[in-house]
C-alpha cells in the first residue's frame, strides 16, 4: 500500500474579499426601493424579509468595495 505524503495544512487561510460587480450594489438598492414602495403595502411580513435580504446584499457590496484589493 502506498504511503500518503503529508501535506502542510492550508488552514487557517486568510479571508480576502473579492470585488463584486457594480450591478450587485445597484440591484440591492433598487430591490430595497421596489420592496418598500410596492410590496410593503400588500404584505408586511414578506416586505420585511425582502428588505433584510436587500440590506444584507448592500452591506456585502460595501464591504466588497472597501476591502477588496486593487487590481493592477
Amino acid at each position: 500500500m502506498a504511503k500518503h505524503k503529508s501535506k502542510k495544512s492550508d488552514w487557517p487561510v486568510k479571508w480576502v474579499p473579492k470585488p463584486s460587480p457594480g450591478s450587485f450594489m445597484i440591484l440591492a438598492i433598487v430591490g430595497f426601493l421596489v420592496t418598500a414602495y410596492l410590496i410593503l403595502p400588500m404584505s408586511l411580513d414578506f416586505a420585511i424579509a425582502l428588505m433584510v435580504i436587500f440590506t444584507a446584499m448592500f452591506i456585502a457590496a460595501i464591504i466588497s468595495t472597501t476591502k477588496a484589493p486593487l487590481m493592477k
